[in-house]
Parts: structure tokens; sequence; C-alpha cells
């Protein structure tokens, strides 16, 4: 029989990580959105519900990054029915943890399904990474890749797309300290510089291959040393409160490193043992209490599952 109604959740991912701005990213357990694409008898692709967005989120389908995801996908597919999307965020906005790219991921796979798996998962990338223009400005991959494939990816090249899959080290955990503040991806890109020297660009292409030889080797001491940004981070981290506290406070701790997730405010703790994760959580709740700055805190592994169906309904 014809499934009428498909649900899929979709992961909240890492992008950047640290030294591999706009080129790397890993997915996160537990945490991410859902969405639920049912059939309709009226042509075309429409949002009708959303859940868990106070209200920011549009219901346009042409600015909504479910709807523009979906319709691209359609649209390549030739589908000329009708589909009604309903969104429960799971994640904040502006956030820094891939929101807007988990939802377009979810919608994807869900309409994927709903329509008998027309595409292969990894073929999904190009209609999700459409919709990442939608929200904020720029088709990058690095949220939506981790998010729909799971585990840790590379893009290598975005013309032609070539998305690769990395090694997860055995014990990787990551915490993720999300303070209460939002801030636009527009906000965090416009303090970027526009030009880098050529000496830091060789050494942000030491500690990218560092970091991508450290994670298949499992060599924690090599991925500790890889994980250093001075490109973005100089620029990004004066818009985040405690971030060089908490950078300096989990070292003592054994944590492998800190950097901005994404483009923030949300940062990450990558530790090799889930035991020295919940230590930095600790830490980290004592950097920002001493500032009077409340946030959420999450300890995961590494998700390797990616994005994946819920329920499906006849």
């Amino acid at each position: 029989m014809e499934k009428q109604k498909v649900t899929a959740f979709a992961p909240a991912t890492v992008a950047n990580v640290s030294c591999g701005f706009d080129i790397l990213g890993f997915a996160i357990e537990d945490l991410g959105d859902k969405v639920s694409v049912s059939l309709s008898e009226t042509p075309g692709v429409r949002v009708v519900k959303i859940e868990g967005d106070n209200g920011k989120l549009p219901y346009e389908t042409e600015k909504n990054t479910c709807s523009v995801a979906v319709k691209a996908m359609v649209d390549d597919l030739g589908f000329k029915g009708g589909l009604e999307i309903e969104l429960y965020k799971g994640l904040p906005l502006g956030s820094g943890m891939g929101s807007s790219a988990a939802s377009a991921v979810a919608a994807l796979v869900a309409t994927n399904a709903l329509l008998g798996n027309p595409y292969e998962k990894k073929d999904l990338l190009p209609f999700g990474i459409e919709s990442e223009r939608i929200a904020c400005g720029a088709g990058h991959a690095d949220n939506i890749s981790p998010s729909l494939l799971g585990g840790f990816v590379l893009i290598r090249e975005y013309q032609p797309l070539d998305v690769i899959p990395l090694h997860v080290p055995r014990g990787l955990y990551c915490t993720l300290v999300h303070p209460h503040l939002e801030l636009n991806t527009s906000d965090s890109r416009s303090v970027l510089r526009r030009n880098v020297t050529l000496q830091d660009a060789i050494t942000q292409s030491g500690n990218i291959a560092g970091l991508v030889a450290g994670l298949f080797q499992e060599d924690m001491a090599l991925i500790s040393r890889s994980l250093n940004d001075v490109i973005a981070e100089p620029s990004r981290s004066i818009l985040i409160p405690g971030y060089d506290e908490l950078k300096v406070g989990i070292i003592p701790a054994g944590a492998l490193g800190c950097g901005i997730s994404g483009s923030g405010p949300t940062m990450f703790v990558l530790s090799p043992t889930e035991e020295i994760a919940w230590e930095v959580s600790r830490i980290s709740q004592q950097v920002f209490d001493k500032i009077q700055l409340p946030i959420d805190l999450y300890v995961s592994a590494i998700n390797t599952r990616g994005a994946y169906i819920i329920e499906e309904e006849i």
C-alpha cells in the first residue's frame, strides 16, 4: 500500500571543526529536528505546521529551508503532486548547531521515503545545499552532509560536489556548550577577513591535514595539535562571551581542544573519553556561571547514523 505520511529525524551538527572552515563537519547524537511529510490532493509544496520555533520561522515555501529543499527535490524528480510539511524543532535557532540544515535534511529524507526512495541518501545533498542559501546566504555543505550521512565528513570540492566520509575514532566524544544568545550566521560571516596571509593559509592547511590524519590513525594527540583555527576563530571568538576562558579551562581535564561550532555561539569540545567529556561539561558550567551567562550542555558520542525514518503511515 502507498505511504501517506512519513516522519524523519535529522541530527544536530558541528561544522568547521576549528581549522576546517566550510569543509569539515560531524554529527551529534539524539539532538535534532523532526519533520513529517504527507501526500496532499492540492498540488505544490506547503509548510502547514511548525512547533518549537517560538513563531520565528516562515511558512512561505520559498523562505523555509524544509520546503526549499523539498521543492528542489520534487522539481528535479518531476513530481507534480501535493506535499504538506510539518516541522518540529528540537534545535534552537541561530545556535551554530546546524538548525536549518537539520530541518532541511529531515524533510528530504521523509519526502524521499514517502515517494518510494527514488534517490540514494547521498544524492539528496544538492537539494539540502540549495536550502542553505536561503538560511545563511551561502550554499555550504558542512552541516547538511554530516546531518544526512552521519559521522565526520570532508567536503573536498563544491564544483562538482565531492563529499568524503572520514573515520571516527573509538572513544571520541563531544561536549556542546550553548550560551543563551543568538548569533546569526550572516553576522558571524561579516566579521571574517576577506584575505589571509600565505603563512596563515599554510598553517591552516597543515592543521586540516593533521586533523584528518589523526582521525584515521586514531591519534588523539595529533587531533589535539590540529584543532587550531587561525582564519575564522580569531575574528569570531570576540562575539562569544566566555570563549577564551573555556578554551583554557578545559585543557587540564584532558580535553583535546575547543572550537566554535559552525558560526556560533555554540562551542564544541572534543574529548578522548566519555568521562572527560562529562568533566568538560562541569568545567564549562563553572566558566559561564562566573560571567552569569546561562548555557545548555550536551555530551554526545559522534553520531555515525545520520538522518533516519522514525515512522511511516499507510
